[in-house]
């Protein structure tokens, strides 16, 4: 009796390591979209939403702090090899928390065909991610274009008043990439 025991414990334990790694396997695709919303939610790792901020309604909207300065830089990039030429029209600007302002960036498509992008937007430092308001952006849907076209791409933003007072410069950063060939 003492000899089959062991016996029936090895029988399972196949099993219970296979049920383990099935569970680690769907853990892994969990974690991606539970690391998006935790982003979301707390602006951590300088994700910012992507989808335009509401405007206040029926309330009036928060003064501007004329008081306060906040540097805020413009950044580009592309990955390496990628058909696209993408800078800011400007490096930095100074603005006031609670004003709204516009920015622009240019894309150029290099090639002789219909190319379609998307870009990702990051903000640094990500503490200050969950205080940077976007109301239009470029990042919000694919860009189509036609082969060689240039386009000015716009985004408006305000930073919230209640931007901790610590953080004196915020910078805006985008990557284009192609999602067609």
């Amino acid at each position: 009796m003492s000899t089959n025991a062991p016996r029936n414990r090895d029988r399972f334990l196949g099993l219970k390591l296979a049920a383990l790694v099935a569970a680690m396997f769907a853990f892994g695709f969990a974690l991606v979209p539970l690391y998006d919303v935790f982003c979301d939610v707390t602006g951590f790792g300088g994700k910012t939403s992507t989808v335009a901020a509401l405007t206040p309604t029926g309330e009036e909207a928060a003064a501007p702090d004329l008081d306060r300065t906040v540097r805020v830089e413009f950044l580009a990039s592309v990955p390496s090899g990628s058909p696209w030429s993408f800078s800011p029209s400007v490096n930095h600007v100074n603005v006031h928390p609670g004003e709204l302002f516009q920015a622009h960036y240019e894309a150029r498509n290099l090639t002789g065909q219909a190319l379609v992008a998307q870009a990702v937007p990051s903000v640094a430092p990500g503490t200050a991610a969950k205080y940077f308001r976007k109301f239009e952006c470029f990042c919000f849907t694919q860009q189509a274009f036609a082969p060689n076209e240039v386009r000015d791409l716009t985004v408006s933003f305000m930073l919230d008043p209640s931007l901790p007072e610590h953080i004196d410069t915020v910078s805006l950063s985008y990557t284009f990439f192609a999602v067609s060939e």
